[in-house]
């Protein structure tokens, strides 16, 4: 047998570099094979899985998204942690210089060697001055640093975020090892679960589906260190959500019961169980289930009206408003070809709605924009979708990009529409 791990030419590979970005280990194995020379066999005892298993992995099926896992495939075949945007592995030697052949994803920065000090990255030096250590400053600027990452999702998209929110993680990661006190781990267990969860939030709305469930599991893994079922209820609607974009409604359905049952075992608060039903009526509303779906809208207003001073809320899902359940309602009519149920209720949400989440207006926009057209008001539509395409502009939003191609779309009918073919022209000048 040859020398472990892959050899750096296939490293370099830009298409394994692509995979690893990824996280498709079904091409990850398969170029291991093709241009490595690593059979499935030689992969599952480098890995530790078992043959069957990585033939299986091969195929498409089942995705891996369980991190201890991927961090024995990155040690196992010797791929640079920072390539699947994991920490350092501790077989890593210093990084490559400027010019080296080994090229990885730049939202993957990791820490770099000790002996290339010039490379530290801004986390690394707040680690090293802090020393590691858990102290009540340090948890309230984490805790800081979290509520302004989320803003400025909101306000322009999370693709620049990403590197800084991952390099967060590491650093609490770091910390948690170096806890002691059984309080500041419970704490920091907390901090890491949101920043998992924020990450998974950006490749979401990147449409890097398999990156983002990832670090879903991962903030899952997080939360359930400390028995925090009303977060494990929230990231699991972040996956429902994310099952509703990959036309798999029955898992969505599924995923936002899951999160439902934690959140009742946990006394959860009304406001949450109204944001769960809503994610669940999504699911509904994507397998074109009406009955289901406005039970579950019914469900979510039902929850919404209990709610009372003093409830506790957690802090991220008070975004979940009385705007929100109006559009939110809205879009789930608007799925169901309720437009003319579906319009007011947006537009009205669309009204109270901060202006400065561009991200969401531009969202919202775009599904008023759709109900109108539902109703074949093809004008006013393409006015309405005009004006999210101006908000996309300043944001960067895969997940919205796509909808504006969506409408472009639905708008093939009406091409003869002067208003429509300009729109459909702008639209298709943008890439998807």
């Amino acid at each position: 047998m040859g020398p472990p791990g892959l050899p750096r030419r296939l490293l370099a590979d830009p298409e394994m570099r692509a995979a690893c970005a990824d996280r498709d280990f079904a091409r990850i194995f398969q170029l291991a094979k093709r241009k490595g020379g690593f059979h499935p066999s030689r992969i599952a005892r480098a890995c530790e899985l078992t043959p069957s298993r990585v033939g299986e992995v091969m195929k498409g099926r089942p995705k891996i998204t369980n991190m201890v896992v991927i961090e024995r495939i990155a040690d196992g075949l010797r791929i640079p942690g920072r390539m699947l945007g994991l920490a350092d592995r501790s077989w890593e030697g210093p990084h490559p210089r400027a010019g080296s052949p080994v090229m990885v994803d730049p939202a993957y920065t990791s820490r770099p060697a000790r002996d290339a000090p010039t490379e530290n990255t801004l986390d690394d030096i707040l680690a090293i001055a802090a020393g590691s250590r858990a102290t009540p400053n340090v948890l309230r600027s984490l805790q800081v640093s979290i509520e302004d990452y989320w803003r400025r999702d909101d306000q322009h998209g999370g693709e620049a975020l990403r590197p800084a929110v991952i390099g967060q993680l590491r650093y609490v990661m770091g910390v948690i090892r170096d806890a002691v006190d059984p309080n500041y781990r419970r704490s920091l267990h907390g901090i890491a679960a949101e920043l998992a969860r924020l990450a998974g939030w950006t490749y979401f709305d990147a449409r890097q589906y398999s990156a983002a469930q990832g670090y879903f599991t991962e903030s899952l893994r997080f939360a359930r260190e400390i028995d925090d079922r009303t977060f494990i209820a929230n990231v699991l609607a972040c996956l429902s959500l994310q099952a509703t974009y990959q036309d798999k409604p029955q898992d969505a359905i599924t995923l936002a019961r899951a999160a439902q049952d934690n959140a009742r075992s946990a006394g959860g608060t009304p406001r949450l169980l109204a944001m769960l039903s809503v994610r669940e009526a999504f699911g509904h509303a994507s397998a074109h289930d009406r009955e289901a779906a406005h039970r579950a809208i019914t469900e979510a207003h039902r929850h919404f009206g209990c709610i009372a001073d003093g409830d506790g809320d957690p802090a991220w899902v008070r975004y979940f408003d009385h705007t929100k359940l109006t559009v939110d309602t809205g879009i789930v009519l608007g799925r169901l070809n309720e437009a003319g149920a579906a319009e007011p209720l947006i537009a009205e949400g669309l009204k109270a709605e901060p202006m400065a989440n561009l991200r969401g207006r531009a969202f919202h926009t775009f599904w008023l924009a759709r109900t109108q057209l539902q109703r074949r008001e093809v004008e006013l539509a393409c006015a309405t979708a005009g004006e999210a395409l101006a908000l996309t502009a300043a944001i960067e939003s895969p997940r919205v990009v796509a909808h504006l191609h969506e409408f472009c779309r639905l708008l093939r009918p009406y091409r003869s529409s002067a208003s429509a073919a300009e729109l459909s022209d702008r639209i298709t000048g943008m890439a998807e």
